[in-house]
């Protein structure tokens, strides 16, 4: 699974504003059901009912927030650079400026949980994180994102 199966260029938010680690799941939730078409509430819900396990902070500044959804038939992504960092109870107590929001479907079972340790890889490499921090706009993100060196260095 490469990232280009999953993200677009317009589920990009390159300077998303939030304050609160609520109102940034309630920005995330706006730009997933416009890319997906779920019901922003749902979205919202289900992603605040997944942070209330646990916090999807992974520490380092990122965070990847995810769920499952009935009415959605393929894994989408989203990814925000936020332009302050937020507290998101991360496990290193940082704040959080690098987020992926991955959606599934509830069928999707292994696809899920591929999509889930790629995005995570990616996320803990150094010199990605260093890029996705000093891209200038969405399509310098998305072409970090996606290109295939960070995409191949680590199959699954």
């Amino acid at each position: 699974m490469q990232l280009t199966d999953i993200l677009s260029s317009e589920a990009i938010v390159p300077a998303l504003k939030a304050t609160s680690k609520k109102q940034l799941l309630q920005e995330l939730a706006q730009t997933a059901a416009k890319i997906s078409g779920l019901d922003q509430r749902i979205v919202f819900e289900t992603l605040l009912q997944r942070e209330k396990l646990g916090s999807t902070g992974l520490g380092q500044g990122i965070a990847i927030p995810h769920g499952k959804f009935a009415a959605l038939k393929e894994v989408m992504g989203v990814f925000a650079r936020l332009q302050s960092p937020v507290d998101f109870e991360a496990a290193d107590d940082r704040p959080v400026d690098l987020v992926f929001l991955l959606m599934a479907p509830e069928s999707a079972g292994a696809d899920h949980l591929k999509a889930l340790a790629r995005i995570s890889r990616l996320l803990r490499d150094q010199s990605v994180i260093a890029k996705l921090r000093g891209a200038q706009d969405a399509a310098g993100l998305y072409a970090i994102l996606t290109e295939p060196s960070a995409n191949t260095s680590h199959a699954a």
